[in-house]
């Protein structure tokens, strides 16, 4: 006779051991890929669960996206650290966390002092079957009419303040 599956159940925080770090739903994480000279995957996770035991840890994520992940690419206005928060949802091992990281909103980013390895921005959702993304538009600045690209300095007119 097959032996019964014990039960999941869901936790409300997880210590993963190898960088000693406490992670809980509402998190952004580093999640390692297959292929190491692929950047880290962002996700943000939204459940945490075990088995009965408290063993095989597992975390419901919501990924985010790269600009070079999503059709169309990466186009010029994309900052080097902005990621899509897509519709893409997936339920990985908890030993994949590589570590924690944030991700801003675009406002709170283009204000930070300093940005750090584990900042990232997000100012678009994503849905990852057809392309589409929310808000379908952003302000335009400059003769470019191009958005703001946070790592492109950008000089104020004084007379119009564009």
């Amino acid at each position: 006779m097959a032996k019964a599956k014990a039960p999941r159940r869901t936790l409300d925080s997880y210590t993963v051991k190898p960088i000693n770090k406490i992670v809980k739903p509402g998190d952004c994480v580093l999640l390692r890929p297959s292929d190491p000279s692929t950047p880290s995957y962002v996700a943000k996770i939204e459940r945490i669960e075990s088995d009965g035991r408290g063993a095989n840890a597992r975390v419901h994520v919501r990924w985010y996206y790269r600009p070079e992940e999503s059709i169309g690419g990466r186009r010029q206005f994309h900052g080097s650290k902005e990621v899509f928060l897509s519709d893409h949802y997936d339920i990985q091992s908890a030993d994949t966390i590589e570590g924690k990281c944030t991700v801003h909103s675009f406002k709170s980013y283009t204000k930070l002092d300093a940005v750090g390895n584990d900042d990232f921005f997000c100012r678009f959702e994503y849905t990852s079957s057809t392309g589409a993304f929310i808000p379908d538009r952003v302000a335009v600045y400059c003769k470019c009419e191009m958005p703001y690209n946070p790592d492109d300095l950008m000089v104020q007119c004084e007379i119009c303040s564009d």
